[in-house]
């Protein structure tokens, strides 16, 4: 199963390096995209996600299917989950904001970026590289 992050943490090929995000963003802690830069480089695979979407559940699947165990965040049950929804939309560059997957503190994108990595091959090196998945 995968890790659901607590509630109390919150408050609850192209990749790109979330350090680069995280330098050009505001060094505000209220800022909705530095919270999601901040999330997503606590572990090697952090999925953004809405409890209710079943895209966000198939992702979810995905991973724990390939015995690795993601942090999730669902969005819809935290207090500022529609600001950090559209700051990650910012990010995919204004299309939907879940699922959105980072691994190893790399923006993966969403679910059809995460799927053609699957299916290319490109998806089980880089969760070996971010430590998520030791075969």
């Amino acid at each position: 199963m995968y890790q659901a992050a607590e509630s109390s943490s919150w408050g609850g090929g192209n990749y790109h390096n979330i350090a680069a995000t995280r330098r050009a963003s505001s060094s505000s802690s209220s800022d909705p995209l530095e919270r999601v830069i901040r999330l997503a480089s606590g572990s090697a695979v952090v999925i953004f996600s809405m409890s209710t979407c079943c895209m966000c559940h198939a992702v979810k699947r995905l991973f724990c299917g390939m015995g690795v165990h993601p942090t999730v965040y669902e969005l819809d049950q935290d207090p500022k989950g529609k600001e950090m929804e559209r700051a990650l939309s910012r990010l995919l560059g204004n299309s939907p904001g879940v699922p959105v997957v980072f691994i190893g503190g790399k923006l993966i994108g969403a679910m059809d970026r995460v799927m053609a990595s699957h299916i290319n091959g490109t998806l089980v090196p880089l969760l070996k590289e971010a430590g998520a998945l030791w075969l």
